[in-house]
Order: C-alpha cells, then structure tokens, then sequence
C-alpha cells in the first residue's frame, strides 16, 4: 500500500477519528466554561433579585492592624462643595475645628471626592470590599450616603466626625475625661434622645432613646463601625427586595432612614457591641439621666450636653454647661423635606413637640378623635392648622433670604475694598540726584493700579448682577 493510502486510512477510519472522539468531552469543556466566564454578568443581570449581590457579606477579608492606643488626629466633614466654595455660614464653623485644634489634619469630603475616597480605601488596593463600593456607587439617596460615608471614614482612618453645620467650642484633647485613660476607648459618643417615657408610642417610640452621630469621635478599624456598615448594606438589599427594584430607586420615609442609616440604627449597633464585649445585659436604663461618662467595653458615652446641648429635652441642658463640648446649628439639616413623615392634616406632626409631654398627649388625643367632629369642625380646623404651616414657612424663608443677603452683603464688602486696595496710588516721592529710575517708576505702578482697579469693579459688577434684585438696590444706590 503506498504511503499515500496509508495515511488517508488512518485519517479516515483510524487513530486520527478515535483521538477526536476522546478529546472531545475536553474540547466542549472548555468551550463552555469560556462562554459561561464571558457571560456571567449578563447571566445575573437576569437571575439576581435586586441587591442579591450584597448578600455576599462577610466573605472579604480585612487587612490586620495592630490596636490603636490614641484617637487619630484628624477632623472630617462632609458637604456638596471644597472649603474654598464655603459660604460664610460653613466657614465660620469650619474655623472653629481649624483654630481650637492647631496640629490636626482637617479634610472635608464632597459630592465630587467621596466615590474617590470610598474606591481607594475599600476597593482592591484597600479592604477589597466590592459590595462597598458597588453600594456607594449605586445609592441616590443623599442621606443614606452621608450616614454611610461618615461611617466609612471612621472606620478606615478614625478621628473625629462633625456634621457641617456643628461648631467646636473646646478643643478635641480636652473631650477625655481625665479619670478614663485614652488607651482604653475605642469609640467616644454622646447622648442625643433620653426620653424612655416614649418608648411605646406609635411614632416616637423608635426614635426616644439614642446616642449622637452628627459628632463622634473613633479609633480606626474598630469592629462597631465594620457591623454597622454591614448592618446598612444588608438593610439596603432587604428594602431593594421589598420594593422590587434596584439600590438606585429605592423610596424612603423618614423613619425608615433613622432606623436604616442614621441614630436608631448607630444606637443599635452600637448595644449590640456593647453586649458583645461586655458579655452583659446592656440597657437604655444604663445611659438614662446619665450625668458623668460612662466606659462600657471600649465604648465611652459621654452626657447629653457633650453632643446634644440646647435641644430643648432630654434635659439637655444650654452650651454654656462646661460639658458641652460642641453646638449643633441644624442650618444643613434639610434631609427631612425629602422623606416624609407622617403629618395630620389638622395637627401637623408630633416630632413637632419636641417631646413636651402635654404636647404630645394633646396631640394623640386630638387625632384619636378628629373623625368624631362634623365636617365643619374638620374643615376649620385643617383650614388653621394650614394658616400656621404657611406664617412658619414664611418666616423660615425670611431668614434664609436674610442669610442670602448677609452673605451678599459680605461679598460686596469685599469686593469694595479689593477696589479701594486695587486703586490706590501712593504719593509720588521727590526724585532724588542719585536715583535716575524712581520718576519712571510711578507711572508704572499708575498703570498696575489702575488696571487692577478696573479688573475688580468688573469682578463686582459681575457679582451684582447675579445678586437678588433687593440686594442689587442695594449695592447701586448711592449712599
């Protein structure tokens, strides 16, 4: 048989038929686990419930550190601009934590760093939390992620957290009381809401006993702010489900953020730890008319003043207590308007009684039994319940436009005496025999002066234009 022959037998009826048919199975293989690595995502796109991927919780491992002996230097805020865009209002409280505490790092996260700072120390090249990340990436809810951001923060790098509008009255190495060495704290807090007597009414009731996270002070790594974070992630996808969509496009009320993110959610994660190191009962009745820190675990509670002075409950006392540590302003605390809160339409909402006891009874009475009055009755009611609303709102937007005008007013100021600054011209000085330049040297600071005159009464032409019409009479009158 020639060799030809030989070969196209073996191609076509022998080793060559047989060897494929063996390596078959390995070649189907590897041909599908390929379509199945390149198709994974578009796979689950379709197979996952909303937030399924945030169930893969506590399957990354966190770096080692070794424990902390003293808090971190160093101040954190979060607002939608730099310091450098701040107005007035946010750059006077800012200053407070800049001159009370020369030596500290202070550093302001905004709308444009924050997926930043969250991608570099809990992506790859940090805690290699993708679930993290994909959650910040993916929230749209404003106050969800400035709850989640400040406990991020904490947890990577420690310090101490203040909501923007909170001021610094006494400097932050002066906050540990001086019977509790620094060593054994790892997280120091305050009380904000003690009023238990509350704690089984309808809407109150979740929110009468809390401790303040608009300030706190904490040590990098502690495991609280690690289980606090887990807590919202997992909160996050259980609401995704009920609501049939996406992180992104979940709705929210206002209960449901304060139980979710904000105190009641810091409170009960915070217990839990408690109970967890202590390996005891912890209770509300430990921190009730709490009047000197207490040290449960390593977690310092500090009184109501420290945090939460001037509220007007919880005996909080006024900042001029020499235990208040800080003064909440509220001025950036809008969140509410966009989560609603329960609101009768003839006695409005009972958060409004700042827990004044007679208030909050009327009130419970009042709705009980509103259905039981003629439709009259009903009508006038609404009608003055409305009449109110609206002399409050007024009168809220009276001082937000006197605060607009203020700070217009300030940049005018500014901008006038950058003209008075820019225009001036010192006198020319007598030439002397042996300076040949000095004469030819005033008209050059002539021209430098004017120019820069003329640029900043363009700069506050501009800036005049862009006021509110009052605030432009203003400025152009003559005076």
């Amino acid at each position: 048989m020639s060799t030809k022959m030989q070969i196209a037998t073996w191609i076509s009826g022998g080793r060559f038929r047989k060897q494929i048919r063996r390596a078959l199975p390995l070649y189907i293989t590897i041909i599908l686990l390929f379509v199945i690595v390149t198709q994974i995502d578009h796979i689950q796109r379709y197979q996952n419930k909303p937030g399924d991927y945030l169930k893969k919780l506590m399957t990354y491992q966190s770096k080692t550190h070794t424990p902390n002996t003293k808090f971190p230097k160093k101040i954190w805020q979060t607002w939608k601009v730099d310091p450098l865009d701040f107005e007035e209002r946010e750059s006077t409280r800012a200053r407070s934590w800049t001159k009370m505490n020369t030596g500290y790092r202070y550093e302001v996260l905004t709308d444009g760093n924050d997926l930043d700072y969250v991608e570099t120390h809990f992506g790859p090249e940090g805690e290699n939390r993708p679930d993290i990340v994909e959650t910040y990436r993916t929230l749209n809810a404003t106050i969800i992620k400035a709850d989640l951001l400040r406990y991020l923060v904490m947890y990577a790098e420690g310090g101490v957290y203040a909501d923007i509008d909170v001021e610094a009255l006494k400097p932050v190495h002066e906050w540990m009381p001086k019977n509790i060495s620094e060593h054994d704290v790892g997280l120091m807090i305050s009380v904000e809401i003690d009023e238990p007597t509350f704690a089984n009414h309808t809407i109150l009731g979740q929110k009468s006993q809390s401790f303040c996270q608009w300030t706190f002070m904490c040590k990098p790594r502690q495991p609280v702010m690690l289980r606090l974070i887990e807590h919202v992630l997992h909160w996050l996808n259980e609401v995704a489900q009920s609501q049939n969509t996406d992180i992104a496009h979940i709705t929210l009320n206002f209960d449901e953020v304060i139980t979710g993110t904000g105190p009641s959610a810091f409170t009960g994660a915070i217990m839990r730890e408690m109970q967890a190191q202590t390996k005891e009962t912890v209770s509300w009745d430990m921190f009730h008319a709490l009047q000197e820190p207490r040290l449960v675990g390593n977690i310092l509670v500090m009184t109501v003043e420290a945090f939460a002075a001037g509220q007007g409950h919880s005996n909080s006392g006024n900042h001029d207590n020499p235990k208040a540590l800080i003064k909440h302003h509220y001025h950036a605390s809008l969140w509410p308007s966009r989560h609603p809160r329960y609101s009768h339409p003839a006695f409005g909402m009972v958060e409004e009684c700042n827990w004044d006891r007679d208030c909050v009874e009327a009130w419970n009475h009042n709705t009980t039994h509103f259905d039981e009055n003629d439709d009259e009755t009903k009508e006038r009611l609404i009608k003055e319940h409305e009449a109110v609303t609206k002399e409050k709102k007024d009168k809220e937007d009276a001082e937000n436009a006197q605060h607009e005008k203020e700070h217009a007013d300030k940049l005018l100021e500014e901008l006038g005496a950058a003209c008075v600054s820019a225009s001036y011209t010192p006198p020319t000085p007598t030439p002397s025999p042996t300076t040949e330049t000095t004469a030819e040297a005033t008209p050059t600071g002539q021209a430098a002066g004017d120019e820069a005159g003329k640029e900043a009464a363009r700069l506050l032409e501009a800036e005049k234009e862009a006021m509110h019409p009052e605030v432009r009479m203003k400025a152009t009158s003559p005076s």
